[in-house]
């Protein structure tokens, strides 16, 4: 089990503001999981493993949606942030997404081209 934040690249943040960010995602993604089922099973195996994550980086909005696209095809966990604009970017912007927790197989088809951030 792994869980994987893509982060976009394309736009103007700090460190800062990227860590927050996909503090984000990986809390959403955890609260969705507890809604039960297969992925509240996933979050459990996934919370004894110690919790994997792995950061990526993805160049445009348009690449990011596409993953996010394939993996609701799958019925992965997903989660989309968007920031309130309080700070570096125009409120709205999408900032990251994240996949998972889910079969480090079934992710990896969807994220394992991308580079680590």
């Amino acid at each position: 089990m792994k869980m994987v934040i893509i982060v976009r690249t394309d736009i103007n943040m700090g460190k800062g503001k990227i860590a927050a960010q996909v503090a984000h995602a990986a809390v959403s993604l955890v609260l969705q999981a507890f809604s039960g089922g297969t992925w509240r099973d996933w979050l459990d195996s996934w919370l004894s493993e110690g919790q994997p994550k792995i950061v990526v980086k993805i160049n445009s909005l348009e690449d990011l949606l596409s993953r996010v696209e394939r993996a609701r095809r799958d019925n992965l966990p997903v989660a989309v942030i968007s920031d309130a604009g309080k700070t570096q970017v125009e409120p709205g912007t999408i900032t990251c997404a994240g996949i998972g927790p889910g079969p480090e197989e079934e992710i990896d088809r969807i994220t394992g081209d991308l580079k680590l951030l």
